[in-house]
């Protein structure tokens, strides 16, 4: 009975501390919050089962990180897309933005997002996770040097969507 205690008193703590990073890491690989609800729950649930296995108490955050990234990975391999046919589909003007949709964190989340995943996922496990170039390089089965390449690359493909996005807009002002 103890031990069982021990492992609910073990987890509950692990649970506290990381569930918000997780969240917020599973926002931001699926771009969909329900989604990452379900990533998350379902993370902690083979978090639970394997906990008697992590030997390494150093290793929590990288250890959910990469059960949080494998579960969303595991969506795509249950869930069939419905397909629609295009020429039943009915395009609407919008007639109201979202109010965050013209907020400079929506910019930024946009190009985040059009980055290709190559650019993507290193950029997110380091400034959502916080995880070093080391720890990116074994997440993701890369070489530390690459992990160093693809995050400059990341870093300068947003600097210059995001420059361009500037650029674009100002012309469209002076034009009006």
């Amino acid at each position: 009975m103890t031990v069982m205690m021990n492992k609910q008193a073990r987890f509950e703590a692990i649970a506290r501390e990381y569930s918000t990073d997780m969240y917020r890491y599973a926002v931001w690989i699926s771009g969909d919050h329900a989604l990452a609800k379900d990533v998350v729950q379902e993370a902690f649930l083979r978090a639970w089962r394997a906990l008697d296995k992590l030997k390494d108490e150093k290793a929590i955050k990288g250890w959910l990180f990469t059960i949080v990234r494998r579960e969303y990975l595991r969506t795509f391999e249950r869930k069939v897309p419905n397909f629609v046919d295009v020429d039943d589909v009915v395009l609407t003007e919008l007639t109201q933005m979202e109010p965050e949709a013209d907020s400079e964190v929506a910019i930024l989340r946009d190009a985040i997002a059009a980055l290709p995943v190559k650019y993507r996922e290193p950029l997110m496990l380091q400034v959502i996770g916080g995880f070093s170039c080391n720890e990116i390089a074994e997440k993701l089965g890369i070489s530390r040097s690459a992990v160093m390449t693809q995050l400059f690359r990341a870093r300068e493909k947003l600097k210059h969507s995001l420059v361009d996005d500037l650029l674009k807009d100002d012309n469209v002002h002076e034009l009006s």
